[in-house]
C-alpha cells in the first residue's frame, strides 16, 4: 500500500509511535519514499500523550531517526510531537506541548515548498486508446506524461521508430493549441502510420532509452520468494512484457542501509536487479521520470501483483559478474607451445565501419591471403554471427552491444588456443569498441576503420537498407537514423572507395607484421 499510494506524491509523513520510537517499518517506509523521489519527509511523532509530553523522548526519537536517515536523499526533513488523540499539533498547537515552537502538521503541510518540477523537453505520450469513431477519424488518446505537445510538432512512434506530425490535440472541450503533463488528451496525426495500444509517442530530439536488459530496485510485496530465472509479466507505461529476473545484485538492510548478498527475495524485501525482456523496454530512468521509469512485476500464473519497481537505467551483461563458484578452466598448453605449433601469435583483426563499406568483402579476402599463407584463422562476420549465436538479438544499441561483446567473448577463446580471428561487424558505438578491446587485450587487438563515404555505401547497397531507413521501416539504423560514432584511435585506416581489396589487405599484413603477429 506504501508503495502504490507514494508514488504520485511530493512529501511523505513518516508516523512514528512515541512508545516505540524508530522501528523496522519506521526504516522501511523512510527508505521507499527515498527510493520513490520524495524529497520532503514529516516525521510525526505520535502518542506523546502516553509518554507525558516528554520532550526528552522526542528528542531522543528525532536523533535516533536523524541517524539514519543521513544516509538518505531527504532535502528537508520536519519533526514534531503530536498527539492524534487530542489533536494537539495536528490543526492547532494545543496546550502541552509548549516547549515545541514549530507550526502544527497541518500549516507545515500547506506552507511547505515541495519543489515540484515539470518535465516540458521530454515529450513522453503513452497510447492507452486507439479513437476511431467513422473512417474520417483516427486518433490516439492517452495522458501526457511529461513534455509539451503542440499542433505542428514532430514525433516518432516507439517502437516501430516511424516519425510522423501532431495534426490535431482534441478534448471534449474542443481542439487544444498545447497540453502538457497530466492532460488527457487525443490526437491525430498528419500521416496513415502504425500506432497501437501500449505505442509511446515521443519528441525526435529526446527519444527514450531502449534497451532489453535494465537495473531496477524492486521491492518485492508478496508472500512467494522471488527466484532469479523465473519469468514474469512486467506491467509499465507502455504495455506488458515478459521479463526474467537475471540477477539480485544485492539486497538493501533497511536497518544499516548495507548492501547484503541475496540469493532471493522475501515479502518487503527491498533490491537491486537486473531484468531481461522479451521485447525492447521503452523508459527514462526513474530519477527523469517517474511515469516511464516505474513498473510492476505479474505472476503470470495468478495475474497477483508481486513487485513494484524503479528503473535505474539500461544495464550491461558487460559488467555482470559471472556465477559465484565458476572456476577458469586453464590449458595444459603454453602460449608459447602454440606459438611453436602454429607459427603465428594469436590476435583479432575488428573491421568496423557503415553497412556496405566493404567491411565483409576484406575481411573474406584477408583470411583467404593467411590461409594461403600457412596462418590459422577464424572469420566471424556480422551477418553470419546474427545467424546463430545473435539470433536472438536485434539492431538498438542495447543489442549491437552484446552482439559485439559475444564476438569479443568468442575471439578471446579462439585467440586463447593462438589462432588468428578476423571480425567485420558495423559496432557503431565507440565505447563499446573500447569494452571489446579491454576484453580481448589491447597487445592483440587490431582495429580498422573502413572508412568508406556513406554515399558509396548507399550505392553499393544490396538490399535496400538505407531507403528503407529513411523510410522509417528500420530503426536505429547507424548513419540515418542513429550515430557511427568514427574511431579516433583505429589502428588502421581504410577506405575502401578509393583502395581496392588487395590493397586494403595489404595493408591490414603491414599492421600484423609490425606487430610480430605473422612471426613464429
Amino acid at each position: 500500500n506504501m508503495v502504490t499510494g507514494a508514488s504520485t506524491c511530493q512529501l511523505a509523513v513518516i508516523l512514528v509511535d512515541a512508545r516505540y520510537g524508530v522501528l523496522d517499518q519506521t526504516r522501511r517506509h523512510s527508505y521507499i519514499a527515498g527510493l520513490l523521489g520524495i524529497r520532503n519527509v514529516v516525521v510525526a511523532v505520535n502518542k506523546m500523550d502516553l509518554v507525558d509530553w516528554s520532550s526528552d523522548v522526542f528528542e531522543s526519537i528525532c536523533a535516533e531517526y536523524q541517524g539514519f536517515a543521513a544516509g538518505l536523499d531527504f532535502a528537508d526533513r520536519y519533526f514534531l510531537p503530536m498527539s492524534a488523540l487530542l489533536g494537539d499539533n495536528v490543526v492547532d498547537p494545543g496546550d502541552h506541548l509548549d516547549w515545541f515552537d514549530g507550526p502544527p502538521l497541518m500549516e507545515h503541510l500547506e506552507t511547505v515548498d515541495v519543489d515540484v518540477t515539470v518535465d516540458v523537453d521530454r515529450l513522453r505520450l503513452p497510447v492507452q486508446l486507439v479513437v476511431r469513431p467513422d473512417l474520417d477519424f483516427r486518433g490516439f488518446a492517452g495522458t501526457v506524461a511529461s513534455g509539451v505537445v503542440r499542433p505542428g510538432d514532430p514525433i516518432v512512434a516507439l517502437p516501430s521508430g516511424i516519425p510522423s506530425t501532431i495534426g490535431r490535440i482534441v478534448t471534449f472541450d474542443g481542439d487544444l493549441n498545447e497540453a502538457g503533463p497530466g492532460d488527457a488528451v487525443t490526437v491525430t496525426l498528419t500521416d496513415e502510420i502504425d500506432v497501437s495500444r501500449g505505442d509511446l509517442l515521443v519528441g525526435v530530439e529526446h527519444p527514450p532509452i531502449r534497451a532489453h536488459d535494465v537495473d531496477a530496485m524492486v521491492v518485492w510485496m508478496a508472500d512467494a520468494e522471488m527466484q532469479p530465472g523465473r519469468q514474469y509479466l512486467l506491467q509499465s507505461i507502455n504495455g506488458l512484457s515478459n521479463v526474467s529476473v537475471s540477477s539480485i545484485e544485492h539486497r538493501v538492510d533497511v536497518n544499516s542501509l548495507e548492501h547484503v548478498p541475496a540469493e532471493t527475495l522475501g515479502l518487503n524485501d527491498i533490491a537491486r536487479c537486473g531484468l531481461t525482456s522479451d521485447r525492447p523496454l521503452l523508459f527514462d530512468p526513474y530519477t527523469m521520470n517517474r511515469q516511464t521509469g516505474s513498473f510492476v512485476l505479474v505472476d503470470r500464473m495468478d495475474n497477483a501483483t508481486v513487485a513494484a519497481g524503479m528503473i535505474l537505467g539500461q544495464s550491461s551483461i558487460w559488467d555482470r559478474s559471472p556465477d559465484a563458484g565458476l572456476v577458469r578452466h586453464r590449458s595444459e598448453i603454453t602460449p608459447a607451445e602454440r606459438v611453436a605449433r602454429l607459427g603465428q601469435r594469436s590476435c583479432t583483426v575488428l573491421l568496423t565501419g557503415l553497412t556496405a563499406a566493404g567491411k565483409s568483402t576484406i575481411a573474406a579476402a584477408l583470411e583467404r591471403r593467411l590461409f594461403d599463407r600457412g596462418r590459422t584463422t577464424m572469420r566471424l562476420d556480422g551477418e553470419n554471427i546474427r545467424l546463430g549465436i545473435s539470433r536472438d538479438l536485434g539492431f538498438s544499441a542495447q543489442d549491437r552491444s552484446e552482439n559485439l561483446r559475444r564476438v569479443a567473448e568468442v575471439a578471446l577463446l579462439a585467440n586463447r588456443q593462438g589462432l588468428i580471428v578476423v571480425a567485420a561487424l558495423v559496432a557503431p558505438e565507440a565505447d563499446v569498441r573500447a569494452r571489446a578491446r579491454e576484453l580481448i587485450g589491447e597487445h592483440r587487438f587490431v582495429e580498422v576503420f573502413v572508412d568508406t563515404p556513406i554515399e558509396v555505401c548507399r550505392e553499393r547497397d544490396p538490399n535496400g537498407q538505407y531507403e528503407a531507413a529513411d523510410r522509417g521501416e528500420i530503426a536505429d539504423y547507424p548513419g540515418v537514423s542513429s550515430t557511427y560514432e568514427q574511431p579516433t584511435d583505429m589502428d588502421l585506416r581504410l577506405d575502401a572507395s578509393v583502395q581496392g581489396v588487395d590493397e586494403c589487405v595489404d595493408a591490414i599484413l603491414m599492421v600484423l607484421e609490425e606487430r610480430g603477429v605473422l612471426d613464429g
